[in-house]
């Protein structure tokens, strides 16, 4: 076993040259620019995520290989391996000379408007990306260590631990309607405006394995984040100590996104904490 293992390391990451890793890192570096409410840095990251990775582009197609793998949960070790066969075939589909083309424009890209401390951010799930790329690389030219290589990403993949770490799932329509039921139970108005827009981007991300779910809710966390800088300031709160320190950790939990995956328990937190923000005191 630790012999394949070994021949293994002998291959070198390049990070770089990992769409999927290029794209978590991104979406980081966009979540760090809105919880410092730098404006203009987060037009440009939301630029370049939309110009590569719209709809049909090169990056986008490898993106979404890659997602099939990383961001699948509760399946079999049959599947898993039926899963891993159909993405192989599919991403020895891909141009490969266009694939490089595209990353060397957007690797040039990130470096000239954002700097290369980019590619330093932390991307929880980078063990398995990384994993990804050796599978799909043809650098790996041992039959045996390859085997072996994607027998252990199966058995990664139909794991309890594996389960655990999954982030984003397809959201069915019985866990909409959970959702909507539990927060129209709670709050006798029903839902907020921004509440229903974020469980529409929640309910649909499935479709674009949660990109415009991420972008939203970065754009909202920002809204929320100013909200309550603003109540933090008004005489109400100065005033109630109680208040005070109760918005003071709201913040906090805000300031803590920037290194947190989206799941579902993230979003209800979201919820929540749209309906504080609407209940401030200019808010009535």
């Amino acid at each position: 076993m630790k012999g394949w293992k070994q021949e293994i390391m002998k291959y070198k990451h390049n990070k770089k040259r990992n769409t999927a890793f290029l794209f978590e890192t991104l979406i980081r570096e966009l979540t760090k620019s809105v919880i410092d409410e730098n404006n203009e840095r987060k037009k440009t990251i939301l630029s370049i995520v939309k110009e590569h990775f719209a709809k049909n582009t090169i990056l986008s197609k490898e993106l979404e290989l890659y997602k099939a793998l990383y961001k699948s949960d509760e399946i079999t070790e049959d599947f898993a391996e039926k899963l891993l066969k159909e993405v192989k075939s599919e991403y020895r589909a891909l141009d490969q000379k266009k694939i490089f083309e595209a990353q060397s424009n957007l690797i040039k890209q990130i470096n000239m408007k954002l700097t290369s401390k980019v590619f330093g951010n932390f991307v929880p799930n980078y063990k398995n990306l990384a994993t990804i790329q050796q599978i799909f690389s043809k650098k790996i030219q041992n039959p045996r260590t390859r085997m072996m290589l994607e027998q252990d990403y199966v058995k990664t993949l139909s794991s309890k631990e594996t389960l655990n770490e999954n982030k984003l799932k397809p959201v069915d329509k019985l866990t909409f309607n959970t959702f909507i039921s539990k927060f129209n139970d709670r709050y006798s108005s029903g839902l907020l405006k921004e509440q229903k827009s974020l469980l529409k981007y929640y309910v649909t991300s499935f479709t674009d394995r949660g990109m415009e779910l991420n972008i939203f809710l970065n754009e909202e966390i920002g809204r929320i984040k100013g909200k309550l800088n603003e109540l933090i300031l008004t005489e109400e709160v100065q005033n109630n100590q109680h208040t005070f320190n109760k918005t003071k950790k709201v913040l906090k939990i805000v300031e803590e996104f920037r290194n947190r995956e989206v799941d579902d328990k993230m979003i209800e937190i979201v919820l929540k904490i749209q309906e504080l923000v609407s209940e401030t005191p200019e808010n009535g």
